[in-house]
């Protein structure tokens, strides 16, 4: 069989496994993907390495050693978990893994799944024929919790299991169509950080049937709430925010007011929100919690926040942010930090990001190439954390645009085009014998 239908079979299995992360320490059950990987690495010459942190939490490494110990090496990231889907919004079934229209759907499908099984075919079809450099191909757990059972745990516990040097991961090779009918195809250089706080506010106890002269605890986290969305968040200073605006081939007039943040983002159209989180410090309000019973007035109430950082805003930037949209309240509310990650950045060169850049160029040669940065987190802050390289790669066809394939992570009916299933496994077998032989 080919290399492509030998990954979409391998698709199909990981997607019907169904590792659905809740983010409990007990769901996931990657153990079944990684099962599924090391069935199909069998009968090859690779070294095999089975990480579980925690009953079921497997995540698998499978490492083909390189004839020359002087070469680069390169580690593919790939996880193996999926996030959990609402049955009732789904009208295919959602670990089916069903192909309709030249479309394969199931949850995972796009996230990342996809490009996971790309990875371990092209990593069984280099084991074969043996590498110059090491390749190393990993299925991860735990990368839809922030990895503390998967890529975190392997990161702090066992560093030197593979090579963080060189890492490609999720996500890139989809198009931002400029104005003028250009082309430009874009790759995750870096992610955003994490900032998460509470903020807790209190107030009077008392029965409910007397709230009369009441200090109202709900009362005063709702406007604690209103004022937090008003926040002034101050745009980022970084050249990869101006190449990605100007990708969009807008007037001179309007690319100088949006690379300043002055211009209306919506003139970005379907990737405004991505836009805005690109380029400043989002804070997300997500969870609000007060009362027990009914008829009981609530002494505290909290309300909790997923802000994502940009590169250059700490977290005493954050607080600081959140003092001045409270104002006068400030003095009244409490914030604690829950998880805190620094924003994480790969400079576009060096060895990798050439054979990235000239690979898609074997598809593409009309197309530019940009990087930009994920608004979200992915596993390859752990290869930065270690002074590696890390970039997203797989690629799609010209019509699916950034703001598609956005449009498809975490969606319900998540598909993707085989077309790019097709495309993503051609471009990773390029680039890996072209960067390990």
């Amino acid at each position: 069989m080919s290399l492509y239908h030998d990954t979409l079979q391998l698709l199909q299995e990981m997607i019907r496994n169904a590792c659905v992360n809740d983010g409990t320490p007990d769901s996931g059950g990657e153990v079944r993907n990684a099962e599924s990987l090391a069935k199909f690495f069998e009968g090859t010459d690779v070294k095999v390495q089975r990480f579980e942190p925690h009953p079921g939490r497997v995540s698998i490494a499978f490492t083909v050693e390189g004839s020359d110990p002087d070469a680069e090496p390169l580690t593919l990231l790939g996880h193996t978990d999926v996030v959990p889907v609402d049955h009732t919004k789904w009208t295919v079934a959602p670990f089916g893994a069903e192909i309709r229209d030249e479309k394969i759907y199931g949850r995972g499908a796009v996230d990342m799944l996809f490009i996971t099984a790309t990875m371990a075919a092209v990593t069984r079809e280099a084991a074969k024929r043996g590498t110059r450099g090491t390749l190393t191909m990993v299925g991860l757990a735990d990368e839809e919790a922030r990895a503390g059972l998967g890529a975190g745990w392997i990161h702090q516990n066992a560093p030197d299991a593979f090579s963080w040097k060189n890492c490609l991961s999720e996500t890139g090779g989809s198009h931002i169509p400029g104005r003028d009918g250009s082309d430009t195809i874009v790759v995750n250089v870096g992610e955003n950080g994490a900032a998460q706080r509470r903020l807790t506010v209190s107030g009077d106890a008392g029965h409910g049937s007397t709230p009369y002269g009441r200090d109202s605890a709900i009362v005063k986290i709702g406007e604690v709430a209103r004022r937090i969305s008003l926040a002034h968040r101050p745009m980022i200073d970084d050249r990869s925010w101006q190449i990605f605006v100007k990708a969009f081939r807008f007037d001179e007039e309007l690319n100088e007011s949006l690379m300043r943040g002055e211009g209306d983002f919506h003139e970005f159209g379907d990737l405004a929100s991505f836009a805005d989180a690109f380029s400043h410090t989002t804070i997300a309000q997500t969870i609000v919690r007060a009362g027990s019973a009914i008829n009981v007035l609530p002494s505290t109430a909290s309300l909790d926040l997923d802000i994502r950082q940009p590169t250059g805003v700490s977290q005493e930037d954050v607080d600081a942010m959140l003092t001045e949209a409270l104002g006068d309240m400030a003095d009244q509310v409490t914030i604690t930090h829950l998880l805190t990650e620094p924003a994480t950045v790969s400079a576009p060169e060096g060895p990798l990001w050439d054979a990235i850049v000239e690979t898609y160029g074997e598809f593409y040669p009309d197309s530019d190439v940009i990087p930009i940065f994920s608004t979200g987190g992915s596993d390859l802050r752990f290869a930065r954390y270690a002074g590696g390289k890390g970039f997203g790669f797989a690629l799609h066809a010209r019509e699916r645009s950034l703001a598609a394939a956005h449009s498809q992570l975490h969606s319900h009916d998540e598909h993707l085009h085989l077309e790019d299933l097709n495309l993503t496994v051609r471009a990773y077998d390029s680039l890996i014998r072209k960067f390990v032989g």
